[in-house]
């Protein structure tokens, strides 16, 4: 602070210094490779890394109740921003390079081949969608289509028009179909979701159409643009890795896609917005979302467990995410990486959170007696 007082702007290099626990995640690429290359136990190594390394490195290292300025400026938040820009040639360039590689790689075995694209369907669900939600909440048409190109590398890109106009606007209801009920198990949940999150993000997009009096089939539609972008990516499978390619390619995309519902299980299990009657609940709060607030895990997904401040105010870019203590908003007990875990085993799930989400209701909504509406597995309603 200077004498009269006002605060020095922080360097370049102490914002880099910030955000640079943010960018470990790119050090996944090189591992990616490295495993390639050797083959053999290293394959395995992507997977631990992802799941084992950061939830033991949440028990030591514990986690962060900081918040950061939620005014803060873009450049405050541009070594943080360029993680995400930087993520997406870094995908890119590694999945096809490996698909290129991979099967004329005579060191590695069919059985090596498809663990290594199970490790890189860990990576480009844990991070790669991650990556592409943080992309698609923002307002540049740069951010957006990047955020539709890593969605087209896992053949999900229907999940920008299901989260944004379907998930957002009705979570912790029954019209949402990502909200997981209370009681409710993710080998229940998973093929469930699959169906109707693809139906409830293509009607959304028809609605908003018919809105301007246009049809489904107009040019302005968005899922033109998402299966544009996913059969380049099959042909550019195929090309350059031929038929063992595109297998190895839907391998890693099925293993991104169960990566997202996994989280998308966790963020909400048994939340559930009050009814106010004639179809309408109240406004989404920070309660509505499970928080965690442990600080390695968060590094690795850039801020996605302050989830309830994501919900709240989703316009929020990750660095400046808030987190909320137990009086405003429910906690999870570990961070992602050991819930995901946890969420299959059904029967372990709900031993640990079914208790929770009970004190969570006595808690926020004591004047409700009768949960058996909620409880109820209902498909969304129509719109």
């Amino acid at each position: 602070m200077s004498m009269q007082g006002t605060i020095i702007p922080p360097s370049d290099l102490a914002r880099l210094s910030r955000a640079l626990p943010f960018w470990m995640s790119l050090g996944l690429i090189p591992l990616i490779w490295t495993a390639t290359l050797i083959g053999g136990w290293t394959i395995a190594l992507v997977p631990v890394v992802t799941w084992f390394l950061f939830s033991a490195l949440d028990a030591v290292i514990g986690v962060n109740l900081d918040n950061a300025d939620p005014e803060a400026s873009e450049e405050d938040l541009f070594w943080y921003r360029l993680i995400t820009l930087i993520w997406v040639p870094a995908q890119v360039i590694t999945l096809f390079g490996l698909l290129w590689y991979v099967p004329q790689a005579e060191h590695l075995s069919t059985l090596e081949r498809i663990f290594l694209f199970f490790g890189v369907g860990v990576v480009t669900g844990t991070v790669g969608i991650n990556y592409s939600h943080e992309l698609m909440h923002q307002r540049s048409k740069l951010e957006r289509w990047l955020a539709d190109i890593l969605l087209a590398c896992v053949m999900y890109s229907h999940f920008r028009s299901e989260h944004l106009l379907v998930h957002h606007r009705y979570v912790a209801t029954p019209r949402d179909p990502v909200t997981a009920h209370y009681n409710e198990g993710f080998h229940r949940y998973y093929p469930r979701v699959l169906r109707q999150s693809l139906a409830s993000a293509f009607r959304a997009e028809k609605q908003m159409l018919a809105r301007r009096n246009l049809k489904w089939t107009h040019g302005s539609n968005p899922f033109f643009r998402y299966w544009t972008l996913q059969g380049i990516c099959l042909v550019l499978a195929l090309i350059l890795g031929g038929p063992s390619g595109v297998m190895l390619f839907l391998i890693q995309a099925g293993v991104a896609i169960w990566q997202l519902e996994l989280v998308n299980y966790i963020e909400h299990y048994g939340l559930t917005r009050k009814h106010l009657g004639d179809g309408k609940y109240e406004h989404v709060q920070p309660r509505h979302s499970w928080n965690a607030s442990h600080r390695a895990s968060n590094w690795l997904l850039i801020n996605l467990q302050r989830h309830s401040d994501h919900h709240y105010k989703p316009d929020r870019r990750f660095p400046v995410l808030q987190t909320y203590g137990a009086e405003e908003a429910p906690q999870l007990p570990y961070g992602y990486p050991v819930m995901t875990m946890a969420a299959m085993m059904p029967p372990l799930w709900r031993r640990v959170m079914n208790p929770r989400v009970r004190a969570w209701r006595r808690q926020h909504y004591p004047e409700i007696t009768d949960w058996s509406d909620y409880n109820k597995h209902r498909t969304p309603m129509p719109r």
